[in-house]
C-alpha cells in the first residue's frame, strides 16, 4: 500500500517542479526570445503539463519575471566589495568586478532577458521588464555604495555620474560577449573597466569632488 505523501515531500516536489520549469524557460527564452517563449514550449521542454506551470506561474510574463529574479539573486551575491584585508582599494574593486563577471557568465539570464525586454516598447509593459528595471536599480545602488565607501569626499552628482558610467559600461561588455561568445574574456574586460572607473573617481577626488 502506497503511503500518502507528507507535506514536506509535497513542498520538495513543488520546489523541484518550479526549478525545472524555470530552467526550461531559460533555455527557451535564450533560443527564441520573449516573443518566442510560450507555456506550451516550456511544458514540452521540462516534461511537465501546462497545468503544473500555471499552478506556479500566472502566465508567461510571470514566468519570465521569475527567471529574471532567480538569476539576479545569484548575481547579486557577487556584488560585494571585499574587506580591507583583500588588499588595496583598487585590488578590492577589481576583485569585485571579476566576481561580477564570473557570476554573469554563470547566471546571465536576468541581464540577457532583462535587456531584451528593456529595449522593447509595448502597449502593456510586461512584468518581467518592470522586475528587471527594479533589480537594475538595486545593482546601481550597490555600485553607488561602493563609490561612496572608497571615495567619501565625492559629491552626489559625481557619484551618480560614476555609477551611470560603471553600469552602462558593464552592460556594453556583457552585450559584446553575447555577440562574440567565449572569444571575449569577460573577467579581464570587467577588471579593466573597474580600473577605469577607479581612475576616474581618483581624478574627480583630486579636483575637489567634482
Amino acid at each position: 500500500m502506497t503511503r500518502p505523501r507528507t507535506a514536506r515531500q509535497k513542498r520538495a516536489n513543488g520546489v523541484e517542479s518550479r526549478q525545472r520549469i524555470l530552467d526550461a524557460a531559460v533555455e527557451i527564452a535564450g533560443e527564441r526570445g520573449y516573443e518566442g517563449t510560450s507555456i506550451a514550449a516550456v511544458s514540452a521542454k521540462c516534461g511537465l503539463p501546462a497545468s503544473s506551470i500555471y499552478w506556479h506561474f500566472k502566465d508567461k510574463d510571470d514566468l519570465i519575471a521569475a527567471v529574471i529574479e532567480r538569476s539576479f539573486e545569484t548575481w547579486l551575491a557577487a556584488v560585494e566589495l571585499p574587506g580591507d584585508e583583500a588588499g588595496t582599494p583598487l585590488e578590492r574593486v577589481t576583485a569585485m568586478a571579476a566576481n561580477v563577471a564570473k557570476s554573469l557568465i554563470d547566471a546571465p539570464d536576468f541581464l540577457r532577458l532583462g535587456l531584451m525586454l528593456a529595449l522593447e516598447r509595448r502597449p502593456t509593459e510586461p512584468r518581467g521588464r518592470s522586475v528587471f528595471l527594479k533589480v537594475r536599480d538595486i545593482a546601481g545602488q550597490k555600485v553607488t555604495e561602493m563609490v561612496q565607501t572608497l571615495f567619501p569626499s565625492l559629491d552626489e552628482a559625481t557619484v551618480r555620474t560614476l555609477t551611470t558610467y560603471a553600469v552602462a559600461g558593464a552592460d556594453g561588455l556583457f552585450v559584446h560577449r553575447e555577440i562574440h561568445g567565449d572569444a571575449v574574456d569577460l573577467v579581464a574586460m570587467f577588471e579593466l573597466h573597474a580600473r577605469f572607473v577607479f581612475d576616474a573617481a581618483n581624478r574627480f577626488t583630486e579636483k575637489g569632488g567634482r
